[in-house]
C-alpha cells in the first residue's frame, strides 16, 4: 500500500477506534479524533515531501480491480492540483476538531457520532481529490453527501433539517446528471477501445462536438451546484447558517472545492471542444457570481450568512480563472481554492467563537469587541482583510493572477470582476466596524478572549494567510506543472501578451 492510500484510508482507523470507545467518554473521543486527524496531516506532509511532479500523468499511482467486468478500478494518483487540495483538507480537519472542541455537544446525536462523521468525511474528501477512475470519483462524490447531511441536520441550529435536505436534494440532482454523463463516456470508450473509466485514457477519446456538449453539461452542472456558482448556489446560505462552524469550514473550505476541482480535472481535459463552446457563457455566470455574492453579503445581518455570500463571490473568481484559458488564470484559480479555504476557516472559526460567547449570530448584537477581546478581534480583522484580498495576505496573489489571466482574453469580464474587490472592501469593513469597533454593546462586557486551545487552533490558519501572501512560490511551483498539463490537453496557449511574444 503506497503512501497515498495510507493518507486516504488512515482516518477510517480513527473511526474504528472511536467505535470501541463508550459514547459517554467524550474527552477520550475528542482526543482520539484529534490524534487521528493530526497523524493524517503529518502523513500528508510526508507524502508532499516525497512528491515529485511527473512529466505526465500522476504520482503515487495505485490501481486495483474493483468491478472487473466493467473495468472499474480502485485507482488513485495525484498531481500538483490534487496535492495542494489534499494538504488543505488534512490541515483544516484537525483545526476543525480543536477549534470546535465543544460544538458537537447538544446535537441530536452523540459526540462520538459527530467525530466519526468528521473522520469519514475526511477520507471521502481526500479520496475524491485522489481518484483517477471516473466511476470511483463519482461514488465518492455522492458518498460525501451522507456525512455532511447528518452533520448539518444532526448538529446544526435553527432550520437545520430543511437546510440539510435542500443541500442533499440539490447535490443529488447534480449527481444524477453526472452519472448519466459517466455512463455516456464509458459507452463511447467501449466503442472506440476497451471500455474504461481511467481519466487518462478517457482524455484521448474522439467524441463528436454535439455529444461533448451534452456530456460536458452533465459534469459541469453537478460541479456548479457543488461549487456553488450562480444560479446553482441557493442551497448554500441556509446550509452555512444552520451548520456548526466546523461543518461550515469543511463545507465551504474543502467540499465546495470539489466542484471547481472537477471543472479542471474533467470538464477541461475530457471535453476541451465543449469547454471552448460554453466558456463565454460560464464567464458571464462567474462575473454575476462575483458581483451578486458581494452585493448580497453587504446586506446580511447574520455573520454566517455574510460569510456564505462572500464565498459565492470568491467562487466566481475561481471559475473566472478556470475558464479564462490562460496559465495565469488557471494557476491563480487553483491557488485561490487553497487561499479561500484558509480565509474561510479563519472567518468561521473566529465568528463561531464570537457567536458561542454572545449566544447570537446577529451582527447588530456585537460592537466594541476590541475593547474586551482584543486578540479575538485582531484575528477576525486579519481574516476579514484576507477575504478582501489585501496585499500581503494570501488571497491577493491568487486574485491578482485570476484577473491578470482573465484580462488578456476577456477584458470586460476582468474589469467588471474588479468591482468585486471594491465591494469586498465594503462588506468586510462594514462587518469589522459594526462588530469590533464603536461603543461596547450591552451584553458584551463579560465576553472572554481566546483561550489557549483557541489560540493554537487559529495560529496555523493566520500563519498560512501571511506566509502564502508574502511567499506563494512553493505552492505555485507545485501547481504550475498541472496547469501546463491541462493547457496542453486542451491544446490552448497563452495570448501573446502573456507568453511574452
Amino acid at each position: 500500500m503506497n503512501i497515498l492510500s495510507v493518507v486516504t484510508l488512515f482516518p477510517l482507523l480513527g473511526v474504528l477506534a472511536l467505535a470501541l470507545i463508550p459514547k459517554t467518554n467524550t474527552y477520550q473521543i475528542k482526543i482520539v479524533a484529534l490524534g487521528t486527524s493530526v497523524v493524517t496531516m503529518v502523513l500528508s506532509f510526508v507524502m508532499a515531501i516525497q512528491y515529485k511532479s511527473p512529466a505526465s500523468g500522476f504520482a503515487f499511482v495505485t490501481s486495483h480491480a474493483w468491478v472487473s467486468s466493467f473495468h472499474i478500478n480502485y485507482a488513485l494518483g495525484i498531481d500538483g492540483l490534487a496535492l495542494v487540495l489534499i494538504l488543505l483538507t488534512t490541515v483544516l480537519v484537525p483545526i476543525v476538531v480543536l477549534g470546535g472542541w465543544n460544538e458537537s455537544e447538544g446535537g441530536r446525536w452523540s459526540v462520538k457520532t459527530f467525530y466519526m462523521l468528521i473522520l469519514v468525511l475526511e477520507t471521502f474528501m481526500i479520496g475524491v481529490f485522489a481518484a483517477t477512475d471516473v466511476f470511483l470519483f463519482y461514488v465518492i462524490f455522492e458518498a460525501m453527501l451522507v456525512p455532511v447531511y447528518f452533520l448539518i441536520g444532526g448538529f446544526g441550529t435553527g432550520e437545520r433539517a430543511a437546510a440539510a435536505l435542500k443541500f442533499l436534494l440539490y447535490s443529488l440532482f447534480g449527481g444524477l446528471l453526472m452519472l448519466a454523463a459517466v455512463i455516456g463516456i464509458y459507452i463511447i470508450s467501449a466503442q472506440q477501445v476497451i471500455g474504461s473509466f481511467d481519466v487518462s485514457a478517457l482524455s484521448h477519446l474522439s467524441i463528436d462536438h454535439t455529444t461533448q456538449n451534452w456530456l460536458f453539461l452533465g459534469f459541469f452542472i453537478a460541479f456548479a451546484i457543488k461549487a456553488p456558482l450562480w444560479p446553482f448556489h441557493t442551497w448554500l446560505p441556509g446550509a452555512a447558517k444552520a451548520a456548526t462552524p466546523g461543518t461550515s469550514i469543511l463545507l465551504l473550505g474543502v467540499l465546495d472545492k470539489v466542484g471547481t476541482y472537477g471543472m479542471i480535472r474533467f470538464c477541461l481535459t475530457l471535453f476541451p471542444d465543449a469547454t471552448k463552446t460554453f466558456a463565454p457563457y460560464i464567464i458571464v455566470l462567474s462575473v454575476i457570481s462575483v458581483i451578486y455574492g458581494a452585493f448580497l453579503a453587504i446586506g446580511q445581518k447574520n455573520i454566517n450568512s455574510l460569510i456564505a455570500f462572500t464565498s459565492i463571490s470568491h467562487f466566481g473568481f475561481i471559475t473566472l480563472g478556470i475558464f479564462a484559458y490562460t496559465s495565469q488564470g488557471l494557476t491563480g484559480a487553483t491557488l485561490y481554492m487553497v487561499n479561500h479555504g484558509f480565509s474561510t476557516a479563519a472567518l468561521f472559526l473566529v465568528g463561531g467563537w464570537m457567536v458561542s460567547r454572545r449566544k447570537s449570530a446577529a451582527i447588530e448584537d456585537f460592537g466594541g469587541l476590541q475593547r474586551v477581546t482584543p486578540i479575538m478581534a485582531w484575528m477576525f480583522f486579519i481574516a476579514g482583510l484576507s477575504a478582501l484580498a489585501l496585499p500581503g495576505l494570501s488571497s491577493f496573489v491568487s486574485e491578482f493572477l485570476v484577473l491578470l489571466g482573465t484580462f488578456t482574453r476577456y477584458p470586460v469580464a476582468a474589469i467588471i470582476g474588479t468591482l468585486g474587490i471594491v465591494l469586498a472592501a465594503l462588506y468586510v469593513l462594514i462587518l469589522v466596524q459594526r462588530s469590533l469597533h464603536g461603543p461596547l454593546k450591552s451584553g458584551n462586557e463579560s465576553m472572554s478572549d481566546l483561550n489557549l486551545r483557541e489560540k493554537i487552533a487559529i495560529a496555523p490558519v493566520i500563519a498560512a494567510l501571511v506566509i502564502l501572501g508574502f511567499y506563494p512560490k512553493p505552492a505555485i511551483h507545485v501547481i504550475n506543472p498541472s496547469t501546463t498539463s491541462t493547457m496542453s490537453q486542451m491544446n490552448v496557449s497563452d495570448p501573446h501578451v502573456l507568453a511574452g511574444k
